[in-house]
């Protein structure tokens, strides 16, 4: 938690900075703590804790803005480090475009109303931690030989964070977050090595599932044997729900103000237009309680609201600060997405994968990159060709390619199995007429 004499500070660091000549400040407390303990197979190979307390000041001074951060939490040391700050910031080119936010679009709640925080964090002890890591080892180790490695992790975080600023804002936020990881890597003739893992994570403790993770991953893995390409041409694609979201990132990106100052967006004046398929809807829901990514203000204090962000196709909405929205003489919005929702469908993975008579189901992507002016991408990727409806051969090294908005049209299903783990909900996903190359 943040002290009442570190928000005391915070308060008096602010009020130093606007009596040393600066226009305006907003001043931000970050703390929080994190452990990881990490297994390689029966060995204990990791052991890390943290912990953080940090200031941040971001000071308008003259029409120039500059920002500096320190752990000195001392008040001496920092009244002499925002001096500091302050007579450097003005070497900085005037920027009139920097402001904070109109105080009308604060938020102006208090704190713990969207269940973020597990009042049960410090009580879990290391005995507790370093059983469930070893579990996911037991789960599979000793079971084939032609395993090559096992490594399980779990993880743990809390972060807290107050944050002033000098026209009105005063807010703070709670978090904590639990997770388990494993990977497995074996065996597969020659000097294949395939791997692959699972992942669960909660934000809270008692929500943390604890079972079948290593075990998963060792499938996952064996599934994996034996992988090779295939011939080049168009198929459809079965997107596992895993992976889902990656392919959302670019269109999520070029929504962002910063992209659409910089000419780096392929949804530049696309605003109110159709760029997609009429099948697809996403919204973006901040305030689903003990969910990930729920706020209720964004880092620059802004209220965050429920918005549809594409409605049947429609663009209906950017990521725009406050300063971006100068820039692009734009109504400011948000400044990023907060629980990013893509309206699910009726049928599960397995009855979509059971319809496909013949397509490819990726399960994971291996690197790659996605232009963010024409939106035009390629990625590598791995997963199985599917032949009346099952996963038949396991494949590898092929790239897809393509571009964004041609792929979002060509939609063919979406799941009804969004991971409800991640501040991306989005279900397994069908596309059709998707680029691969291998042969």
């Amino acid at each position: 938690m943040i002290s009442a004499e570190h928000k005391a500070l915070a308060g008096e660091a602010m009020q130093f900075a606007l009596d040393r000549g600066a226009g305006a400040a907003r001043v931000s407390i970050d703390a929080g703590s994190s452990s990881a303990f990490e297994y390689r197979d029966k060995n204990l190979d990791k052991l890390q804790q943290a912990s953080e307390n940090r200031m941040e000041i971001e000071l308008f001074v003259d029409d120039r803005y500059g920002s500096c951060s320190t752990n000195r939490m001392e008040k001496t040391g920092l009244f002499k480090f925002i001096s500091s700050a302050i007579e450097s910031s003005r070497y900085l080119d005037r920027d009139p475009m920097r402001t904070l936010p109109d105080p009308s679009r604060y938020y102006t709640g208090r704190m713990f109303t969207l269940d973020t925080f597990d009042e049960k964090f410090e009580k879990i002890n290391v005995d507790t931690k370093l059983a469930l890591a070893r579990n996911m080892v037991d789960e599979i180790y000793g079971n084939d030989p032609r395993i090559i490695s096992i490594t399980a992790e779990y993880g743990d975080g809390d972060s807290f964070l107050y944050m002033i600023a000098s026209n009105g804002f005063e807010g703070e936020t709670a978090h904590s977050s639990y997770s388990l990881y494993s990977t497995v890597a074996m065996k597969d003739g020659g000097d294949a090595r395939p791997s692959s893992s699972w992942f669960e994570s909660a934000l809270h403790f008692d929500q943390l599932i604890r079972d079948n993770i290593g075990r998963k991953a060792y499938e996952r893995t064996l599934q994996k044997l034996g992988q090779r390409k295939i011939n080049s041409g168009k198929y459809p694609m079965l997107l596992d729900n895993t992976q889902s979201a990656y392919l959302l990132s670019p269109l999520l990106s070029a929504m962002n103000g910063r992209a659409l100052h910089q000419k780096n967006s392929f949804l530049i004046n696309k605003l109110d237009e159709k760029i997609i398929s009429d099948r697809i809807t996403i919204v973006d829901n901040p305030h689903i309680k003990g969910a990930f990514g729920a706020r209720m203000f964004d880092g620059e204090g802004v209220a965050t609201v429920k918005r549809n962000l594409i409605e049947k196709g429609v663009l209906k909405t950017y990521f725009i600060d406050t300063y971006n929205a100068a820039k692009l003489n734009m109504e400011p919005t948000v400044s990023s997405p907060s629980i990013v929702n893509l309206d699910p469908g009726t049928r599960s993975h397995e009855q979509i994968l059971d319809s496909i008579d013949r397509g490819i189901w990726v399960t994971g992507f291996n690197g790659g990159n996605s232009n963010g002016s024409t939106g035009d991408f390629s990625f590598g990727i791995e997963g199985f060709l599917i032949e009346k409806g099952k996963p038949t051969k396991p494949i590898n090294e092929m790239n897809i390619t393509g571009n964004m908005l041609t792929l979002w049209n060509n939609i063919q299903e979406i799941g009804n199995d969004p991971r409800l783990n991640s501040s991306r909900r989005i279900p397994s996903l069908l596309f059709d007429n998707v680029d691969f190359s291998g042969f």
